[in-house]
């Protein structure tokens, strides 16, 4: 199985997600500035690399874990599942994928702090809205990666997209 997190810039809460899923932070417990700052391609990937799919390891259960920035597209998701859905057809592979949306896991501290960091290169007022952000965020995001998972586990669709909503990860 492969997992995609994606969201608009592919750099925050992808990011974090994905070191989620491969257990490199704590479970349940506050991240530190150093954690947060020190997770693999967070902050760290430009505008020009939103659609570049990049591989972030293997999990516990042999499953690869990618992220990706789509942009601000409703198309780019939509367009990968049906690109997925072809070769699996053609190539006559069982490999499942999972996209998931990391968006809604987002706080405006976090909006803000990538603003202006990977906009605008003022990361003197950016890294730190980045960091408050991510403390903010860090258990929905775990929580979504753990939904995710499930998720995968319980559907048996070749390419199987989750949306993700507020409604789910602030119930």
């Amino acid at each position: 199985m492969i997992f995609i997190y994606n969201d608009y810039g592919g750099t925050h809460t992808t990011s974090l997600a994905a070191a989620f899923h491969l257990k490199k932070l704590p479970h349940n417990q506050p991240l530190t500035k150093e954690q947060i700052l020190n997770v693999d391609y967070f902050n760290k990937l430009k505008t020009s690399d939103m659609g570049k799919i990049i591989f972030h390891g293997v999990d516990e259960d042999g499953h690869s874990v990618y992220t990706v920035g789509r942009g601000n597209s409703k198309i780019f998701v939509p367009g990968l599942k049906n690109l997925f859905e072809l070769l699996q057809k053609d190539s006559h592979s069982a490999e499942r994928i999972v996209f998931s949306n990391t968006s809604p896991t987002v706080p405006i501290a976090m909006t803000f702090g990538g603003l202006f960091s990977r906009r605008l290169g003022i990361d003197f007022i950016g890294v730190p809205l980045l960091v408050r952000g991510a403390k903010q965020a860090s258990a929905h995001i775990e929580y979504l990666v753990e939904h995710t998972k499930e998720r995968a586990r319980l559907s048996d669709e070749p390419v199987l997209v989750l949306e993700n909503t507020k409604e789910l990860l602030y119930a």
